[in-house]
């Protein structure tokens, strides 16, 4: 029930509140279209207004989608999305193109303490770990670890781990009922390993991007763990901030 006395909060943050809560208990599904602002509006008993306000929120922070004619829709996974919200890898001429992927291994193992820290898992938790590479106009550019929750991903290795897509936030989606709304990344210089020195035809020692990200649900659970080393010879880290 929304609350309008005094020193309740702001009434269109308590709808705001309620939309993310039907997307993330699964009432509303990725794709699937909600209200329109009138019908929520009556149902609710506010003015259209405060209905539009809440809704702009959230297409702004992409957890709705406006189609010009067509309504609202509740947001998901596909290649424009991966490519330009959690995608930011440029050419040298500011060229985002997603790369292809090689999965070079697909296991389950006890998760590391980073892994555990990272993923809020108890300590030994089985998890999954993917590793692969990534070429950019057919150039090996990118090793990428990533790691998840074995009891969320539970058939991923049996169900043909190295048959894996291109896209893996849509697998999510639609396998296992996981969106990832938001990421956590943090970006550091290191020395290519002769393991990703080899996978990248490098030298050993040549300086990679590392770029750790920590993806999120709608309710900030962290649900994967990437680690991806790139090389800048000919690509650089890109992000526009809104």
């Amino acid at each position: 029930m929304l609350s309008t006395g005094k020193g309740s909060i702001s009434l269109y943050m308590q709808i705001r509140d309620m939309l993310v809560s039907k997307v993330g208990k699964g009432e509303w599904l990725p794709g699937s279209i909600i209200p329109s602002e009138v019908n929520l509006a009556q149902e609710l008993g506010v003015s259209q207004g405060t209905v539009r306000k809440a809704i702009t929120e959230l297409v702004e922070s992409n957890v709705l989608t406006r189609r010009q004619g067509r309504g609202t829709f509740v947001s998901m996974h596909n290649i424009d999305r991966a490519l330009f919200h959690f995608f930011h890898i440029s050419d040298n001429k500011g060229h985002k193109v997603l790369p292809d992927s090689n999965v070079l291994q697909c296991r389950r193992k006890p998760a590391t303490r980073i892994e555990s820290s990272k993923l809020h898992l108890e300590a030994g938790t089985s998890v999954i770990r993917i590793e692969r590479m990534r070429r950019i106009s057919d150039k090996p550019t990118m090793v990428e670890t990533i790691t998840l929750p074995a009891d969320l991903f539970a058939d991923l290795v049996e169900g043909g781990g190295y048959e894996l897509p291109n896209t893996l936030y849509e697998l999510y989606e639609q396998r296992y009922g996981i969106t990832i709304h938001s990421a956590d990344e943090q970006l550091r210089a290191i020395a290519a390993s002769k393991h990703d020195a080899k996978i990248l035809n490098l030298e050993a020692g040549t300086p990679l991007l590392e770029i750790e990200r920590v993806a999120l649900t709608l309710d900030r659970t962290p649900v994967e763990l990437r680690v991806s080393r790139c090389s800048t010879r000919n690509h650089h880290y890109h992000n526009t901030i809104f």
